[in-house]
């Protein structure tokens, strides 16, 4: 036979391994929970902290840590401030870089291929749902935020450590773009996972080298006397969505770190589809 539509009529490659079966598999996965529940948690351990240790207004230096108890919004704000440098990179390297591997560790990696899945089909079903869990998590902590800010300080407008209300309308759609950039500039670590996944049979390796060469990103990033090269490392403009936050808004910033990580998670995915795609799957 000269094609595989010969060999098995009927078959249509675009109807393997439906987004929605592989979506569902890693819904009940255990870490998938765990990983939500510590996201959701995230907000009532701050506001506890600052009902012990009290208000943290007119402290020294002006960050929106200062304005957290302000508004149910300024949480929200607070929760992305203080986990987009860590926790929000782990769900976005454990949801990328587990895929494949946990798939190749089962040794039920060459099953799936021999069902049969195209490996190109295979890789974009288990990128696109990454990238779907990825995005639900950095959703779901902001939106827990919010809630719980709101019971426990009010429904009210965006104070901005710098001076200035933002109106409750213009805030949450200003959160909104927040979220979005910290997803795109997180793009960069979802495709090393990614791409570590593809080339590993240890989930615990592709997770951990993603978040490992973040972290050595962060402190090459520190280092001033690197210059202007850091203006190319995805860690300098990890922040730059705080310029959304501000009376006017600037757009600088977030362009290059949107650019910057996208540039990057596109020479990574290309190595990962490359290299699978001629992998000898023996797992």
């Amino acid at each position: 036979m000269s094609s595989l539509s010969q060999v098995a009529p009927g078959y249509r490659a675009h109807h393997t391994l439906p987004l929605r079966v592989e979506a569902v598999r890693q819904l009940r996965r255990r870490r998938t929970l765990v990983m939500g529940l510590v996201l959701a948690l995230l907000p009532f351990v701050l506001v506890a902290a600052f009902a012990i240790g009290g208000t943290p207004e007119g402290r020294e230096g002006v960050t929106l840590m200062t304005t957290a108890t302000a508004s149910g919004a300024n949480l929200a704000a607070t929760a992305l401030f203080v986990s987009a440098a860590f926790l929000l990179v782990v769900p976005v390297a454990l949801f990328c870089g587990d895929t494949v591997a946990s798939e190749a560790s089962w040794s039920s990696l060459r099953y799936l291929l021999a069902a049969p899945v195209p490996r190109a089909r295979l890789l974009g079903s288990k990128l696109a749902v990454a990238l779907a869990f990825s995005a639900a998590a950095m959703v779901l902590l902001p939106l827990v935020a919010l809630g719980v800010g709101t019971a426990a300080y009010g429904w009210g407008p965006l104070r901005m450590p710098t001076g200035g209300e933002l109106p409750i309308g213009e805030a949450l759609v200003r959160l909104a773009l927040v979220v979005l950039y910290i997803f795109l500039s997180q793009l960069v670590t979802a495709a090393l996972a990614f791409w570590l996944s593809t080339v590993t049979d240890a989930p615990l390796g592709a997770v951990g080298g993603a978040v490992g060469l973040t972290i050595v990103g962060n402190v090459l990033d520190a280092v001033t006397a690197l210059g202007s090269w850091r203006d190319f490392l995805p860690a300098h403009w990890q922040f730059a969505w705080a310029d959304a936050l501000q009376p006017h808004m600037e757009w600088g910033g977030m362009v290059k770190g949107v650019s910057v990580s996208v540039a990057y998670a596109l020479v990574l995915l290309a190595f990962a589809f490359r290299g699978f795609g001629r992998k000898d799957v023996v797992s």
